[in-house]
């Protein structure tokens, strides 16, 4: 599991194609150093098994699904991906719970600066099944970024970044029309599924507390 809090931005240094799978060569500073061959890290929100590691790289295979479902669909060498590894079990929750697997891809629609302000507005266009899942000041991660929702109005998503978010990640690096990879509250999907069940069965909102909502 991860928190979604960005340890480290990555480089992407090589990208090989076998068939239909690729295989992408990442350099980075320090996340190498605490990896082990099949450990799980979070590559721009999406778990990937680190192998062939070296001090300053690692690399990782990507099925045919995890490169045309995700934002890896656009990347190229040199691009920047966010690093995250696995949350230690007497770690702190900075974050919210993020799995690490990508429920889909939206589209930067903008970057701005807030007017008057040294933060940024970020825009995304969501999926539209994806929308039942997006709150008003929920958790959603972007890119593997765990952020907070400031606005949706329709399918659009509009997030506040403060400077320290861009400097840590790779937002930086984006441009309108890019693809970004969205990983909605797990929390919603389990209540969405005990919803559905308490249709069929009589599931009262006293149950939902008593499960601990």
């Amino acid at each position: 599991m991860f928190t979604g809090l960005v340890e480290e931005v990555g480089r992407v240094a090589k990208i090989d194609v076998h068939g239909e799978n690729h295989r992408i060569l990442i350099e980075a500073k320090e996340t190498p150093k605490e990896l082990k061959t099949g450990n799980s890290i979070a590559v721009s929100g999406v778990c990937l098994t680190a192998l062939d590691i070296t001090p300053t790289s690692f690399c990782a295979d990507l099925a045919k699904e995890t490169w045309t479902l995700t934002s890896f669909s656009r990347i190229t060498e040199g691009a920047l991906i966010n690093l995250e590894l696995p949350l230690k079990a007497d770690g702190r929750m900075g974050g919210h719970m993020v799995q690490g697997h990508v429920d889909g891809t939206g589209k930067l629609l903008e970057f701005v600066r807030i007017p008057n302000a040294h933060d940024y507005w970020l825009r995304i266009e969501i999926p539209r099944e994806l929308e039942k899942y997006v709150v008003f000041k929920g958790s959603i991660a972007i890119e593997g970024i765990s952020l907070t929702v400031a606005k949706l109005e329709g399918l659009v998503c509009t997030i506040a970044i403060i400077p320290h978010t861009i400097e840590m990640t790779n937002l930086k690096s984006l441009k309108p029309g890019d693809p970004v990879n969205i990983e909605t509250d797990i929390v919603a999907k389990y209540l969405e599924k005990w919803m559905s069940k308490g249709r069929e069965s009589s599931l009262e909102v006293g149950e939902l507390v008593a499960k601990g909502f």
